[in-house]
């Protein structure tokens, strides 16, 4: 896809994640169709609704996050 609108972003905020817990219940948590939920993805939530959860695969967190060294926002 070559759209002359599309323009790199970064984030601005660290997101807050932890590991997916095999066999844990995802009830609340939304995955993506397309997500196989699995050992090594992790879970994340919005700082500012901490009722909203999400998936993120193992896949897509080995190639876009790293740890930060900066301090833990409050939930």
């Amino acid at each position: 896809m070559t759209d002359q609108n599309f323009r790199p972003y970064r984030k601005k905020m660290m997101q807050m994640m932890r590991p997916y817990v095999p066999g844990e219940d995802m009830t609340g948590i939304s995955v993506a169709i397309t997500d196989t939920v699995e050992e090594g993805g992790m879970i994340a939530v919005n700082v500012n609704d901490p009722k909203d959860l999400w998936y993120v695969s193992k896949k897509f967190f080995a190639e876009n996050y790293e740890p930060s060294r900066h301090g833990r926002p409050e939930l």
